[in-house]
């Protein structure tokens, strides 16, 4: 009987090849996507992807929803604490362990498996230590389309957001950038592949930079 569990979900490529081989696995029963959005401005926290794609990635999967709403100067403290009710009130309803696409960050993982054994919830990492230029060709290689919407000025040029995360943009990144952009080089927004009903569509709009250093491509919805 597979364990009821819930999938930590950026809209991004290690969140797509994570849930497709969590899926295969047959080893849990995905309750939910689980997404930070922030209020006001209705996007993805980080990402900067509008939440009506978000939307129709989650209808096209076929994998209910889940959205946690916090405010534009979030702190730690109030996105923990919002993550904890929601994570609690899927626990009243069975779910045991909580899936997340992280592949090298040690911290990170301790910090989640820290929070979520203070309440009863198990950690799951399907990409753990998966060598990340392996894992990026097989996103491609298994026909998953993505598109990069946000890059580090202090990682990499302008010239690199709105571009197809594809094996040109691989070829192309400087040879100290992760090829998933595993240190916040840069984040994606996948719209087809494998886990797809079908693809999610949409134009690019315009490029801007925020905190005077994150450049995002704006995607609108079709």
């Amino acid at each position: 009987m597979p364990e009821k569990a819930l999938f930590t979900w950026s809209g991004g490529k290690d969140s797509a090849i994570a849930l497709h081989q969590t899926l295969q696995s047959g080893h849990y029963d995905i309750q939910a996507l689980l997404t930070t959005v922030t209020a006001g401005y209705d996007r993805i926290s980080m990402h900067g992807v509008k939440t009506e794609l978000l939307e129709q990635q989650a209808n096209s999967i076929g994998i209910p929803l889940e959205k946690v709403f916090i405010s534009k100067k979030s702190s730690n403290e109030e996105y923990e604490e919002k993550m904890r009710e929601t994570l609690l009130g899927f626990k009243e309803q069975g779910v045991a362990s909580v899936l997340f696409g992280d592949i090298l960050l040690d911290d990170v993982k301790k910090y989640r498996e820290k929070k979520l054994s203070l309440i009863g919830l198990k950690a799951a990492f399907p990409l753990w230590k998966k060598n990340t230029s392996k894992l990026a060709n097989k996103f491609i290689g298994l026909g998953f389309k993505a598109i990069v919407t946000c890059v580090d000025s202090k990682a990499l040029g302008k010239e690199f957001v709105g571009r197809p995360f594809d094996k040109d943009f691989l070829s192309d990144l400087p040879k100290n950038i992760d090829p998933c952009g595993e240190n916040g080089e840069f984040h994606s927004f996948v719209f087809g592949g494998p886990i797809f009903k079908k693809e999610v569509k949409f134009k690019k709009g315009k490029v801007v930079l925020r905190e005077k250093r994150f450049y995002y491509c704006d995607l609108l919805p079709l």
